[in-house]
């Protein structure tokens, strides 16, 4: 429905490329080193039938390892800490909220070591979450250790004393 507040504003077709700006290839910049495109194949392959680092092979392959999925254990255990980590970023922004509405009424409400210490152990789990999304291996597994202490001492540091 149409009201006289939207009749005046106009819509714009966004401009669309024209066919040659398709078509037309970009220039390519040559890497001074590389031999040129016109040079014969077998001067390219190293001897012994070895392909190198650059074939197209070889970095299909390094591609194909590299998008191997995490392993089954491993996925699990990222999304315990990613859920670790969230709950208590939502539970930090809960403290904050009642810490508000707590000031709005002028009822008691959670102290300063509570209204830093919530934030801050939640910021440190996402941090160390976040290591633990982008690594493997070790780094990964210690990253996701390092989200439950920060949960685990955050609940009994505030919660339980």
């Amino acid at each position: 429905m149409a009201s006289p507040d939207t009749e005046e504003l106009a819509t714009v077709p966004l401009p669309t490329p024209r066919p040659d700006d398709r078509t037309t290839p970009h220039p390519v910049i040559a890497d001074p080193a590389a031999p040129s495109p016109d040079a014969p194949a077998e001067a390219d392959a190293p001897e012994g039938g070895e392909a190198d680092a650059t074939s197209p092979e070889t970095v299909e392959q390094a591609a194909a390892e590299a998008a191997k999925p995490a392993k089954p254990g491993g996925r699990w255990w990222r999304g315990f800490t990613g859920s670790l980590a969230a709950g208590l970023t939502v539970l930090a922004v809960g403290v904050l909220v009642v810490a508000g509405a707590c000031l709005y009424t002028d009822a008691p409400g959670p102290g300063p070591v509570l209204l830093i210490g919530h934030p801050v152990a939640a910021v440190l789990a996402l941090l160390a979450q976040r290591v633990a999304d982008r690594r493997n291996g070790l780094p990964a597994a210690g990253a996701g250790i390092a989200v439950v202490l920060f949960v685990v001492s955050a609940l009994t540091l505030f919660w339980l004393t």
